[in-house]
């Protein structure tokens, strides 16, 4: 899994008949600071995350075996809503 944060939203009127319904979002890769990594990547939203929000990702095989993207060609999957982040005695991200 890897942390992103939610820039933007990707629109497809024409694809794949497994991808219908299916909503695409274009996901910043960010460490646990908040500073981007500088990738990006287009993923499935099987949440209803929103652009501004703090997401995990699961890329590969792995997206795959959520319900949302079972038996669908899909490579990056947003699978959570992250609320806060802590670690060596601090907090780098909070929601609320």
């Amino acid at each position: 899994m890897q942390i992103g944060k939610i820039i933007g939203t990707a629109v497809s009127t024409k694809k794949d008949e497994k991808l219908e319904g299916l909503r695409f979002q274009i996901v910043e890769y960010i460490e646990p600071s908040g500073e981007s990594t500088g990738n990006h990547v287009i993923a499935v939203d099987s949440v209803g995350a929103g652009v501004g929000e703090v997401v995990l990702v699961a890329c590969g095989s792995s997206a795959r075996l959520t319900n949302t993207s079972k038996d669908k060609p899909v490579d990056a999957i947003i699978m959570a809503i992250v609320d806060s982040l802590e670690g060596e005695g601090k907090t780098y991200y909070q929601s609320y």
